[in-house]
Formats: structure tokens, sequence, C-alpha cells
């Protein structure tokens, strides 16, 4: 069974929000109690944190599906759910989380590091927050807005001190296990280790400090071959760079010198850029005659290229003592020159200031509408209530978008999609008088906003959002250019229907009370004493004169 696992596939999901409540508050002696609806609770996050505890990603190796908790429903009574529970995975230190698509987004470094990999939905308002001036007892409540869900991919780069690289079956597992307390598995084949083994060593007064077995590197390895791509990584790390090499192999056309020319050209290929990480050699193996012998041929050459030369051997220990005092010592200096490791900052996004709150676009015979708000609307919309897809329908009208459905062309019945909902589209007040605008602009050849005449289209046949109301010679069926509205009723909620309506004037009222001065005739009413003479009475006594009309 695996111990070890440095990449996962977290299939990730946050909690749903909880739905509000449409309650209506029943009490004796209170018929009038008003709504009382509670909130919907909001859904638990998934948060990734680093703990010191856990050293491998074993643990989502066999649970990759992972869920937060839901927020509870709203109750009546203005009580409010329950926000769910967040979940927090614990990681190793050094997880790198990448998007499906590879984009790499946040690196976890550092104690403390934690970051929120799916935020959980809102919860629904109840009708007691949905009530207004004019809509004093709302009969519907929002749903709870669903968690996001996605599949994240976790990498584990080790953080080590020294990274212990070499050929297959170069003495990396056996340096590590007479250096650490460290038992990983050694054997006489290539690619005995398949995981990469992490020891802690303790020399002398030195702080302790850790190191890495990196699995057996090969020609190609930057490229996919052997097991190099899988685990070059953990080298990026990593502070020293130890070559390892053989010299005692029986290869044919291998040296400690080649052997360390193919490794540098391997990490000088690896993606990220280890030049700047300061090397030092480990011959090993010297117990064997042979091996001694050419340790001492290629010494000489090594130091002219300013690299550091131990000559070891895990059999017989030679050397060991010398080369963990001298790793000591300089992964000191190098930690005292390094800066100090934080967490990782939580990069912000802000919101452009020109950012619009939504975009419409045109697909195939329909438009598209997207942005945060609608879709979120949209998702918190009960269709199963009139009264809240009315609601939804004020809500857009107030956000633009039916006048920019209206500037894109499009006309009463076509269909027109939010997120995972399809309507055909009939306009409120407001998109009307865009639709009247263009239709008086005289089309696209005559209209100085370019909008064009707005072709009569069948009824609607889906579940409409929106309508307020008849249009002369037009109806559900469209609109002709250059028609004009009859006394529309507005959506609810808006003061658009009082358009229409005309406010009398004081002296206005006054006239018409005492009859001083009259209205226009024109209005129907005599100008001398405020009574139409037509309507059959008389100007001075208020009784008609016609003897038939009594």
């Amino acid at each position: 069974m695996a111990t070890f696992v440095d990449r996962v596939v977290l299939h990730a999901a946050a909690g749903d929000g909880g739905h509000g409540c449409c309650s209506i508050h029943r009490e004796k002696f209170k018929p009038l109690g008003g709504p009382d609806g509670g909130n919907g609770g909001r859904g638990g996050d998934v948060v990734l944190r680093v703990d010191h505890g856990v050293t491998t990603l074993l643990d989502f190796h066999f649970h990759p599906h992972q869920k937060a908790g839901g927020g509870r429903p709203g109750q009546g009574s203005n009580r409010h759910g329950a926000d769910g529970g967040d979940l927090v995975l614990a990681v190793p230190d050094g997880t790198v989380v990448i998007s499906p698509d590879g984009e790499e987004l946040i690196d976890l470094v550092g104690p403390g590091s934690s970051y929120v990999l799916a935020r959980g939905g809102r919860g629904g308002r109840g009708n007691a927050s949905l009530a207004s001036a004019r809509r004093k007892a709302p009969g519907f409540a929002e749903l709870g807005e669903p968690g996001e869900q996605l599949d994240a991919v976790l990498e584990l780069k080790s953080v080590a001190d020294v990274a212990l690289v070499g050929f297959p079956s170069a003495g990396k597992s056996s340096l590590v296990s007479v250096l650490s307390a460290a038992r990983p598995k050694i054997a006489e084949y290539p690619f005995t280790t398949l995981v990469p083994n992490l020891g802690v060593v303790q020399a002398g007064d030195h702080p302790p400090y850790t190191v890495a077995d990196v699995p057996g590197l090969i020609p190609g390895a930057s490229q996919g071959r052997g097991l190099g791509l899988e685990f070059l990584r953990h080298i990026e790390r990593c502070s020293l760079i130890v070559h390892v090499l053989d010299c005692a192999t029986l290869e044919p056309g291998r040296d400690p010198l080649t052997d360390l020319d193919i490794i540098e050209a391997e990490l000088a290929a690896y993606t990220t850029d280890l030049s700047d990480r300061p090397r030092l050699v480990v011959l090993n193996k010297v117990d064997v005659p042979d091996a001694a012998d050419l340790a001492e041929l290629v010494t000489p050459d090594l130091q002219a290229r300013g690299l550091t030369v131990f000559a070891v051997s895990t059999a017989s220990r030679h050397g060991v003592r010398a080369l963990s005092l001298a790793l000591a010592e300089l992964v000191a200096s190098l930690r005292a020159a390094a800066p100090s490791r934080s967490s990782a900052r939580v990069v912000l996004h802000p919101r452009a200031v020109d950012e619009p709150d939504f975009t419409v676009r045109a697909v195939g015979d329909g438009f598209v509408v997207g942005g945060p708000k609608p879709l979120r609307w949209v998702r918190q919309t009960d269709f199963t209530n009139e009264e809240a897809i009315g609601y939804l329908a004020d809500r857009l009208a107030r956000l633009g978008v039916e006048k920019e459905l209206a500037r894109c062309g499009a006309v009463p019945g076509v269909e027109v999609t939010i997120g995972d909902v399809t309507f055909d589209w009939e306009p409120t007040l407001s998109g009307r008088e865009a639709l009247l605008l263009e239709g008086a602009g005289g089309g696209s050849g005559g209209s100085a906003d370019g909008y064009g005449l707005v072709e009569p289209v069948a009824a609607p046949t889906v579940a409409t959002v929106g309508g307020s109301g008849g249009i002369p010679g037009g109806g559900r069926s469209g609109l002709r250019a250059g028609a004009v509205p009859d006394v529309q009723l507005g959506p609810r909620g808006t003061d658009l229907r009082l358009r229409t309506s005309k406010r009398l004037t004081r002296a206005e009222r006054a006239a018409r009370r005492d009859g001083a001065e009259g209205f226009d005739e024109t209005d129907g009413f005599d100008a001398a004493d405020g009574f139409d003479e037509a309507d059959g009475f008389d100007s001075l006594d208020g009784f008609d004169d016609d003897p038939e009309r009594g």
C-alpha cells in the first residue's frame, strides 16, 4: 500500500445556503401580524490549511470527495437558519493548488497558511427581509444559493534543506539511512526508490536539517522519462543540491564526470531555474578499490569546477561524519542568509471601476445574459411562485437588462437565457419604452440610435418573466413601429405605472370644487361655471333643461 502521495485530484464542494422562509405572523388579537419569515444560513467553505503534522496527501488519495456543511433553512417568527460549518482540510507544508486547466491558484508555504478553495452559497432571504413600503407582505422567499463545486489538483513540493540527486542505484537511499534515522527501501536494482524519502539529520551542535532522497534521474527525465518528471519538483524548494555519483558502476560509458554533466543538463532543462542553488559532490562507494582510485582521479577535475568534493562509503561509514558536519554548517549559513519564510499572502482581485454588472450577447436566435448578479438572482428564484418571478423581473429591469436587450435588437417573445433558465422575453414597462424608442427611430436606416423596426413575433410558449399589459396593435404578439402605449401597469414595486396619470394643481382642484374658474372646454368642462353643458345639465341650477331627460 502506498504511504507517500504527492499529487491528488480533490473534488471539493462547498455547502449550499439555506432557503428563506415565507411565513405570516399569526397571533390572537393580532390579525395583521405581517411577514416573519427568517433568512437561511450561509453554506460552509472548504478551506486548505498547512499542518506540520501532515507530510503526505495520502488522505485525499483515498477520500478525494470533500463536502462542507450546508446552511439551515429559515423559520417563522424571524428565526434565521444556522450557518454551515467550514470544512478545514490539513495539507503538508509546500502544497501547490492548481486548477484543472493548469493555472496555479496558490502556493501554501509556511505555518498557518490557508486558502478558501470553495466558498459556500449565500442563504436565501425570508419574506420578512423582502418586505418594503410597496410590498407589505411578500408571498415568497429566496432560495439558498448553491455552493461552489470544483476540482483542484494538489501537488506537494517537499520543503527540505538538502536534495540528493543522481542516477539510479547511486546510493542515495543508503546515504539517507546512514545520515538520519530514516529507513528507506534499499536493493540492488534500479528504481528501488519510487517515492521521495525524507530524513532529519542531527550533526554535532548544529541545528537539525532535513535531507530529501529524490528518486533516480536518467537522461530525458525533464521530458518525462523514468520518474524524473514526477519528482523533479521536489528539488525546487531545497536550498542545497548534493550530487551523489557512483564510482563503482560497471555500465559502459558512465563515469562520475559524465553522470554529473547529464544530471546538470536535466536540471537546466527543467522548467524551474535551479542555477542559483549551491552544489556539493559526493563520490560514493569508495570502499571498492577501483572506485577509490577513480575518486582520486576525478577529484581534481571536480574541484576545478568550483565544487566541494567528499569521498564516502555508506557501507563502511567512511567520510559520513565529515559530510554530515559540512552539510550542517552549509545549511546553517544558507538559513541565516535567506529571508524569513512567511505564510502565503492572500491576493485580492478588486473589481474594475468600469466593469459592467451584466453582459448581453446574441447567440443564434436568442440572447444570453451573464454577470454575477443576474446569475445569483436566477439561482435564488423559486420559479414555482409567480410573485417570485415578478420580483425577479423587477430586479432585472432595475439593473438595466431589459433596456440592454432592446438595444441589442431583442423583440418580445425571443428566447433569453440566464444561467440554466431559458424563457421567452416579455418586456415590462421599462423594456417597452426602449422598444418604443426603437420603433420611433424609423428603423436602422433613420434611427439616431441605430435601432431597427420591431417585427411581430408569435405568442410565448415558454414560461415568461416580466409583462405589464398589452400594446395597441401588437398585444402579446409584438409591437408596431410608432405605436402609442395604453395605460400601462408597471412592474410591481415601481413608479412607472403612474407616468400616464395626470396630477391636478391646487388651483384646478379648487376650481373643480367651487366652480369659480372651471376648466378648459377642450377638457369637456365649461370654463364659466365648471360644468359641462354637453352632458345635459344646466349651467345655472345644475339640472337638465331637456324635459325628456328630466
